[in-house]
């Protein structure tokens, strides 16, 4: 649990504004078919869980442009954090049918709940099929839950900053839209050859597909409600842009690094997905030649061993590529604080936002 997220009783309004979201969705299921309430089911099961991060750095950026911790425009950015977290269950559901994985959370992925339903009912057809058809319908019906959420949410609120934020939360959207094509891109391309070329790739791939929607999009989004500036919206982007990348990258190291009794994915999970990340491309720049073989052979089998992990993850830290990774971390998130002791904020938004950037990038879950 993360305490900041706790502050002005963040948390509990944005649960109790999910809670309302999906109870007004699973009662239009249920009036179109009993069939169909296992959705319902799968999208409370997710949104049960997270960090409520995105949520936090749109209030929290909304809070430091001058924004009231009361009144109607403190309940619209509250909406607007639950229409980013059903916007990340839209992705997350996505992700791991893409990714192919096989838990989320600390509970099984939504397509492997929904094949393992197929088989037990006996079912005609593929049971990964119908599980994966599920799970892409699941991420549908939470993105256009993300958007009526948010057209509730400015109901009310002035014409030009009601405009301004769907604008920014549309331009987010498509952004992570092509970041998620650049990420299944990535993994068909040759990787290996030229790895500086290789994390070059990665990174863009990065901000489109999370590090822009992690951080940077939500302050901006608490920004325009609040009525910021152009000057303080560019401070605001220079901070999020930054540490919104470094969130990423530590997602990464968890990745392979983590605790699974905290992270909710087996340890080593992006190993055996395969996934590209600036830590595999820096271990095949940095590593020697064995280092270099063993990842190549090994990165993206599911069959992996502990043993296999274990050895991944030596290769990993010997070749110097977990160090360089995070001495990365470390200058993008020097260069956000820089951008945020720079803006000209207010507190207790300015300080809060301190704490969130300490949480993103020190986090272990």
């Amino acid at each position: 649990m993360c305490a900041v997220v706790d502050h002005e009783n963040l948390r509990l309004d944005v649960d109790a504004a999910l809670s309302r979201k999906v109870a007004e969705l699973s009662a239009q299921i249920a009036a179109i078919s009993p069939d169909g309430e296992a959705l319902g089911e799968q999208i409370a099961s997710l949104l049960g869980g997270g960090k409520r991060l995105r949520a936090a750095f749109a209030y929290w950026g909304f809070r430091a442009c001058g924004g009231s911790a009361a009144g109607p425009k403190r309940q619209a950015a509250v909406r607007v954090g639950a229409a980013l977290e059903l916007f990340q269950a839209s992705a997350l559901f996505h992700d791991d049918v893409l990714d192919a994985a096989e838990t989320r959370r600390g509970h099984l992925a939504a397509h492997r709940v929904f094949a393992a339903r197929h088989v037990a009912a006996g079912w005609a057809g593929d049971a990964d099929r119908f599980g994966e058809g599920a799970a892409i319908l699941l991420g549908d019906l939470c993105l256009i839950a993300a958007q009526r959420e948010l057209s509730a949410a400015l109901i009310g609120i002035d014409s030009d900053r009601a405009e301004q934020v769907r604008a920014t939360f549309d331009r987010m959207g498509t952004e992570v839209m092509i970041g998620q094509f650049l990420d299944v891109q990535l993994s068909a391309q040759p990787w290996g050859d030229d790895p500086l070329a290789d994390e070059e790739r990665t990174r863009v791939t990065v901000c489109a597909r999370s590090a822009s929607y992690s951080v940077r999009y939500p302050l901006l989004l608490g920004a325009h409600l609040a009525g910021a500036d152009e000057a303080t919206l560019a401070a605001l982007d220079a901070f999020g842009l930054p540490l919104g990348e470094a969130f990423q990258l530590r997602d990464d190291v968890l990745g392979v690094f983590g605790d699974s009794s905290i992270t909710g994915k087996p340890s080593g999970d992006d190993l055996r997905e395969g996934k590209r990340t600036v830590l595999a491309a820096r271990t095949m720049r940095l590593g020697n030649a064995a280092q270099r073989s063993l990842l190549s052979a090994k990165l993206g089998d599911p069959d992996l061993t502990e043993d296999d992990i274990c050895a991944l993850r030596a290769a990993i830290t010997d070749s110097g590529a977990l160090a360089a990774t995070e001495a990365l971390i470390a200058d993008l998130t020097a260069q956000a604080l820089a951008a945020l002791t720079a803006a000209p904020l207010t507190d207790p938004g300015r300080s809060t936002l301190y704490k969130l950037a300490d949480i993103t990038v020190r986090r272990t879950f």
